[in-house]
């Protein structure tokens, strides 16, 4: 076996034990501890109880306090419990602020889903490992994809055998600059391997939008995905508005309409299908019903009647499941592009069809393996990203530690001579970009003349000597600096921000918690991790760490550092202890680059009390 498929099996292995000994609620894990680390969300309250389309238990939920909720992601693994019952696994569809949904793995609700204190928690994915290991296993007997493995795990740049393009394309976007046409002709003379980089705001979307036109022009049938379902919505939504035939797959919940229409479900309530299987789920529902007037406690005739109509129940469940997936096979034919999570694309089996080109967005947060569970089903590849944004989240740091959090992207950018570079920005001032550009991009990277500083854009507030030192939140797991939340409150008195487009943003967990009971609304806020992606006119970042020893923990990884402060378009404030930070050569850079380029503050400057 290749040393390489043994180490990622291996981190699979280590993944899926700290998923396991994180999530579990036990006598060791109690069910505060969950809530404190953001794993749990308890009590919830069930507004809406619906089987949705592939017959599952789904369940809409309100919530009446802001919990920490960012690492709750639409598709995680979760289980809805309460203390004293059997747990019921499920996926969260959607959770946003304080309305959320999620679909059980189950034929039925639990009976004691509306009694009081339900709640859900985090899960470990083991399907999803599961899944990984299959195809990590297998990928020895695949000769053509194996040996892209291989050239991507060597010592030197692999290069694509270019296709030649005839005449140049008619771009039917014609505001497109001269890297993203670059970028979109090497998409269409790829034969194996291409990467497109860049920051955010050099337009990686719109480009791949581009892209994929010419290839379905070309009569290519294209697959497209991205490890979020928001990643795979923006790319589907510019595709849809230009009439391209997409069918959108997965576990899906609140999509825009627009997408909704080209679901599975959304197209088949349009068809005559959809009457008949109306008509056989009010017949299941009639028979469920009939089940469930039988309390738990019941004798041995009862149970078995009981039993006799959920099994009827369970029968038309699967004939309905039959008719769609007869129907689902018809669109998966007729559709030009087929979008998707990987776990979306792989659960829907479409490994018989032919696809040429596998376009993936946010390649840089997505690890390895779950890379090689989609490669299987198309020909040429094309990874777009940045590598330089935070990498894959794994929880294991034994994995970590043994390089099981590169994304598929760093690992292509490191072995393909085939990478281009989008190298105009069009997000935020020149003066915000400025830091990132000269410390990751080389100084590559121009910014839109539009965008050109015309006052101070950056500013670096400094707490040293002030006694605003860290402290352990109320959990004892994540650090607070309630010091730096005073000066915020003083930022937003004293700025003439719009508040809606202004957000506070730390790498801290604890402070974001505090920052919720402190901080009036609507701003946003939200940790760094959780806002990546997401952009603001106005970013406020509280860096937290304050101490005599100069630690600053994981403010170490610089990328957490590119991803804030490349979030906002017209004013960019910092707030650090310069005497923690100033020992680290990253800050004391950024340090000075704000002095040169920005403005400089002092804490002194602001009201102490």
């Amino acid at each position: 076996m290749h040393p390489h498929i043994s180490a990622l099996l291996r981190g699979i292995e280590l993944e899926e034990k700290e998923q396991v000994q994180r999530y579990r609620l036990d006598q060791q894990h109690t069910l505060k501890q969950l809530k404190a680390e953001g794993l749990a969300i308890h009590p919830i309250i069930v507004t809406r109880k619906s089987f949705g389309f592939a017959d599952y238990p789904e369940i809409s939920f309100k919530l009446s306090f802001p919990p920490e909720i960012s690492q709750f992601k639409d598709g995680a693994a979760i289980e809805c419990f309460k203390v004293g019952e059997e747990p019921v696994k499920g996926v969260l569809l959607s959770l946003d602020g304080k309305n959320g949904e999620f679909r059980l793995f189950a034929p039925d609700f639990p009976d004691w889903i509306e009694e009081d204190a339900v709640g859900i928690k985090l899960a470990p994915d083991t399907r999803t490992t599961g899944i990984m290991k299959k195809v990590i296993t297998n990928l020895e007997k695949q000769k053509e994809l194996y040996n892209l493995f291989e050239k991507l795990q060597g010592d030197k740049p692999f290069s694509n055998e270019k296709g030649r393009i005839e005449k140049p394309p008619v771009f039917q976007n014609k505001a497109l600059n001269e890297s993203q046409q670059q970028a979109v002709m090497a998409v269409m003379g790829n034969k194996n391997l291409v990467v497109v980089h860049g920051p955010p705001g050099t337009g990686k979307t719109t480009t791949l939008i581009e892209a994929i036109l010419q290839l379905v022009q070309s009569g290519e049938k294209v697959l497209v995905s991205a490890p979020s379902n928001t990643a795979v919505d923006n790319i589907a939504k510019g595709l849809i508005e230009r009439s391209v035939n997409l069918l959108r797959v997965g576990n899906l919940s609140k999509v825009d309409e627009k997408i909704f229409n080209h679901t599975p479900e959304g197209k088949m309530i349009s068809s005559r299908v959809m009457k008949e299987i109306k008509q056989m789920k009010i017949r299941a529902e009639e028979f469920r019903r009939m089940a469930l007037k039988y309390k738990r406690s019941f004798g041995k005739a009862e149970r078995e009647q009981r039993n006799l109509l959920f099994k009827e129940v369970r029968s038309i469940r699967d004939e309905i499941r039959n008719l769609q997936h007869y129907h689902e096979e018809k669109m998966f034919r007729e559709a030009a592009v087929i979008a998707g999570t990987p776990i979306g694309l792989y659960d829907a089996e479409i490994n018989h069809l032919s696809f040429q080109t596998l376009v993936m967005d946010e390649a840089g947060q997505c690890i390895e393996p779950l890379a090689w569970c989609i490669f299987p089903l198309a020909e040429k590849y094309v990874l777009a990203g940045d590598h330089f944004q935070l990498p894959p989240t794994v929880l294991s740091q034994a994995a970590v530690q043994a390089g099981f959090n590169r994304s598929i992207l760093e690992i292509a950018m490191n072995s393909t001579a085939d990478n281009y570079l989008l190298d105009t920005q069009y997000r935020m001032r020149r003066s915000i970009a400025g830091f990132s550009n000269t410390y990751f991009y080389q100084d590559r990277l121009n910014t839109h003349p539009a965008l050109n500083d015309i006052h101070v854009h950056i500013t670096f507030i400094d707490t040293a000597g002030s006694g605003y030192q860290e402290k352990k939140g109320p959990d004892g797991t994540s650090l607070q600096n309630e010091g730096e939340l005073h000066i915020v409150q003083q930022i937003l008195e004293q700025e003439t921000f719009d508040e809606t487009k202004t957000a506070f943003i730390s790498p801290y967990a604890g402070q974001v918690t505090l920052a919720r009971d402190q901080l009036r609304q609507p701003i946003r806020i939200s940790t760094i991790d959780s806002f990546q992606g997401q952009e603001k006119d106005n970013i406020i970042i509280s860096l937290v760490r304050s101490n005599d020893e100069g630690e600053i923990g994981f403010l170490k990884d610089y990328r957490r550092m590119n991803v804030a402060m490349t979030r906002a378009k017209e004013q960019l404030i910092i707030i650090g202890d310069s005497a923690t930070l100033g020992a680290d050569h990253f800050y004391k850079a950024l340090l000075e680059y704000t002095e040169e380029r920005g403005r400089y503050r002092s804490v002194w400057e602001f009201d102490m009390h």
